[in-house]
């Protein structure tokens, strides 16, 4: 994934707005990042932008070599629903849907057989620990577990980039880190680029980079750390 001059302005009433100015990153695939800086800074933005549910004022979004940037609203979604996971603070699952069917519906949404899509659901649950709970519902899940039935659907479809908005935000610690594992482990085994805005600093240990963002720009910070996982 590359950031080329990526600059995002809101325009209010008579002025406008500059959320963040010419960033430029490049995060390569397989590394685990994270997204940190203060509240109202734009981290949330930037992720909305990578994910094409927003577009630039200027600048290049290029994932696997596609510009996002210069793509239609309805080309976006398209991509997004082939190529890119989300992950956000609430969980956002079907209360009235199982855990397998949770993670069926972007697996429906690409058009994925039946077949295909049962066997992806029960590799990908497996992956996150919960392989027995399939036909569970939400309600009869813990907080740690419906997280990771969370990370389980943005990735049931195997996308290329995974994104997640302050995943761990409604967890406690020991949660927190369990979820973070699993992305980690995942990551690694499937090689997944993986971007995590979080305001937990403890978090740093488990990424292969961190970004600062502050005052509109970007800055890389060392994260010279190792942890097993």
């Amino acid at each position: 994934m590359i950031l080329k001059g990526l600059t995002k302005q809101f325009y209010e009433s008579p002025e406008s707005r500059e959320v963040f100015s010419n960033i430029n990153i490049e995060i390569f695939a397989g590394q685990f990042s994270i997204l940190m800086g203060p509240s109202g800074s734009g981290k949330s933005t930037l992720l909305n932008l990578i994910s094409g549910i927003e577009s630039p004022t200027s600048g290049e979004i290029l994932i696997d070599g596609m510009d996002l940037s210069t793509l239609s609203e309805k080309k976006r979604t398209l991509f997004r629903r082939y190529h890119i996971g989300m992950v956000f603070q609430s969980f956002n699952l079907i209360p009235s849907l199982t855990v397998g069917e949770n993670l069926m519906v972007p697996l429906n949404l690409k058009g994925m057989s039946r077949k295909q899509s049962n066997a992806r659901v029960i590799e990908t649950l497996d992956g996150v620990g919960l392989g027995n709970r399939s036909t569970s519902f939400p309600e009869q899940l813990s907080g740690g577990e419906q997280q990771r039935v969370a990370i389980a659907r943005a990735l049931v479809h195997d996308p290329m980039l995974v994104l997640a908005d302050e995943p761990t935000g409604n967890l406690d610690s020991g949660n927190a880190h369990q979820v973070m594992r699993v992305f980690k482990k995942l990551v690694s085994d499937e090689g997944k680029t993986l971007l995590v805005v979080t305001h937990r600093t403890d978090m740093e240990p488990l990424a292969d980079r961190v970004f600062y963002l502050q005052d509109g720009n970007v800055e890389e910070q060392s994260a010279d750390y190792s942890l097993d996982c």
